[in-house]
């Protein structure tokens, strides 16, 4: 089938900046998105759907991985995969930080780490800016809508956004990249989860895997172009002091060892 053009939605609205959910008008209750400050970059620095590669188009070999895709991980729902990415659909800075304690080896909340949610907000800012107006240009469906399968979550809460780049996966990105330069001798295991919190989106069902990989891109892309903000690397120097601190005298988080095994392979 052909992809429908759908109707350009909004996806920031000025005055900070407030994704917006497609299930406010479907009638289900939306996902929460924290309200996003101004990010560190100026209008237009970063013009994402130049960035990544063109949407893959009805039937041409992307396509026809994404359709593979779709339909092996619906063999998943119920399982403990399933289960994560169903925890990921979180993207409030509570479950962004639980969902990286275990990769950091601290548990992090935005009680005791103001400084590292404050630079997360507007970092996000940033990112979503640019994934917005990328999605906005290809207007890419969303696998459920192109085939038959259930998703981890209410299909009402993502039907009225698009699909390519996954905005999920830029959100988790985002935060693996930033914890990852605070934290750099657990870089590893923070890169690790934020693979794996990007693939949740396939398994879950509500993204596309090409829309995965585009979403990494968009978000590595942003976190680029920040280093080139003094307010940036200043707040960057703040965070990183704030967390050395936390990890000396904070709470370890419980079960890590059954997520480490559980994102060790590749979830498709």
């Amino acid at each position: 089938m052909k992809h429908k053009r759908g109707p350009l939605r909004a996806g920031l609205v000025a005055a900070g900046i407030s994704i917006l959910a497609g299930a406010a008008l479907a009638g289900s209750e939306p996902v929460k998105f924290p309200t996003l400050p101004k990010g560190y970059l100026p209008p237009g620095s970063l013009d994402a759907a130049r960035v990544v590669p063109p949407a893959p188009s009805d039937g041409d070999p992307r396509d026809q991985v994404d359709r593979q895709v779709f339909q092996s991980t619906r063999a998943l729902k119920d399982s403990e995969r399933w289960k994560l990415a169903t925890r990921d659909v979180d993207m409030m800075p509570s479950g962004m930080m639980s969902a990286f304690s275990c990769a950091v080896g601290v548990k992090m909340t935005p009680q005791n780490a103001p400084k590292l949610n404050a630079v997360m907000l507007r970092v996000l800012g940033d990112s979503m800016v640019a994934n917005e107006s990328a999605k906005h240009h290809f207007k890419r469906l969303r696998p459920f809508q192109v085939a038959q399968g259930e998703i981890c979550q209410p299909t009402a809460q993502v039907a009225g956004s698009f699909d390519y780049p996954s905005g999920h996966t830029v959100w988790g990105w985002s935060w693996a990249l930033v914890l990852a330069e605070l934290a750099p001798d657990r870089a590893t295991e923070i890169l690790s989860r934020g693979r794996a919190y990007g693939q949740s989106r396939a398994v879950c069902g509500a993204h596309n895997a090409s829309a995965v990989e585009a979403g990494g891109m968009v978000a590595a892309a942003t976190n680029a172009t920040l280093h080139g903000s003094a307010e940036f690397r200043a707040d960057m120097d703040a965070a990183r002091a704030e967390l050395a601190s936390l990890r000396q005298s904070g709470e370890k988080p419980p079960a890590c060892e059954a997520e480490a095994a559980l994102i060790a392979q590749s979830a498709y």
